[in-house]
């Protein structure tokens, strides 16, 4: 939400209370919050792509979000209520970064969304990647209670919530740890390569609802039927960052040219085997097969924009298709 609502909402700012489960409020005694301007960020997303979703889904007919660009969401956080890309209702953005995220000790990366206050929150969900194709989601938990719909200009207490960007306000990124997805399959937490952020859409209504990681209904402002519906994604900033060694690269993928490219690209390879290439959100559209040390792969028929090819040795590279 942004700051054409700051009035509205700064009129339904409830009492905290003490005695909820989790982190508190940026500034506060035993909050995780960490300041946009914080040393410990190496770095910031470089690239965004974004499938908005409705205004309101229960009234498709008044259209999608569509306050900011997919490049508010890059770079370091603005800090501001504007500076932002609003995803709408179940909307996603899909982050990738110039080098991995890696599993170091503590928080390894931070979302930043531009909420008004300690409690007039939009919160989404956090997924990571290491191929682009499939995605593994943090364990988000929500005790807000069900029963009564929170409106479009109510309040959230983050003491109740965990695991959710948008838990803090804006300027202050909640963090991230890849230690929590350590039991997951399919994925290197040393090489997380893509994250993504999927609005929770807030409804109570069994028909549009999201659930957290135990099932529970998550209660969050709704309705929003603004151009700024929805979660609004300012930056994700990398607080442990990897790089990909030669001993990584001759295994599998150790040149990819041209890059940007227009009908072809050409892949120089120490091993043979199978590779995709994928949109930022994982969508496969070429697959194939690396046969010879240098391979020609036609990508002709795709599309501008951002790809990804990986083969089965666990190889990601990056190319744009101009």
């Amino acid at each position: 939400m942004n700051n054409f609502f700051t009035s509205l909402a700064v009129t339904a700012l409830p009492f905290i209370s003490l005695s909820q489960s989790f982190a508190p409020p940026a500034g506060q005694p035993g909050s995780t919050a960490i300041h946009k301007d914080s040393s410990v960020f190496l770095a910031w997303a470089t690239h965004c792509e974004v499938q908005r979703g409705y205004m309101n889904i229960e009234d498709p007919s008044l259209g999608y979000a569509s306050f900011g660009n997919e490049t508010d969401a890059t770079g370091p956080a603005g800090g501001t209520t504007t500076s932002v890309v609003s995803l709408g209702d179940g909307g996603t953005a899909t982050l990738t970064f110039d080098g991995p995220i890696t599993n170091g000790n503590g928080p390894d990366f931070a979302v930043f969304e531009n909420g008004l206050s300690d409690t007039f929150l939009e919160i989404g969900f956090v997924e990571v990647s290491s191929d682009g194709q499939h995605f593994v989601r943090f364990p988000a938990v929500s005790e807000v209670q069900t029963d009564t719909q929170i409106g479009g200009f109510g309040s959230v207490d983050c003491r109740y919530i965990h695991n959710f960007a948008g838990k803090y306000r804006v300027g202050y990124g909640t963090p991230f740890d890849l230690e929590d997805l350590k039991d997951s399959a399919g994925i290197d937490l040393n090489a997380v390569t893509h994250v993504r952020i999927v609005d929770a859409i807030g409804s109570i209504d069994p028909t549009y609802a999201t659930y957290d990681s135990q099932g529970t209904i998550v209660n969050n402002l709704h309705p929003t039927p603004f151009e700024s519906s929805g979660f609004d994604l300012d930056a994700v900033g990398l607080i442990h960052v990897g790089t990909v060694s030669l001993e990584q690269k001759e295994t599998s993928i150790f040149a990819l040219y041209p890059n940007p490219a227009t009908t072809t690209i050409t892949v120089q390879s120490q091993q043979p085997g199978d590779y995709t290439v994928t949109t930022m959100m994982g969508k496969v559209v070429l697959s194939g097969e690396l046969t010879t040390a240098t391979h020609l792969i036609n990508i002709s028929d795709l599309k501008t924009g951002i790809y990804f090819l990986s083969t089965v040795n666990g190889q990601c590279l990056k190319f744009v298709k101009k």
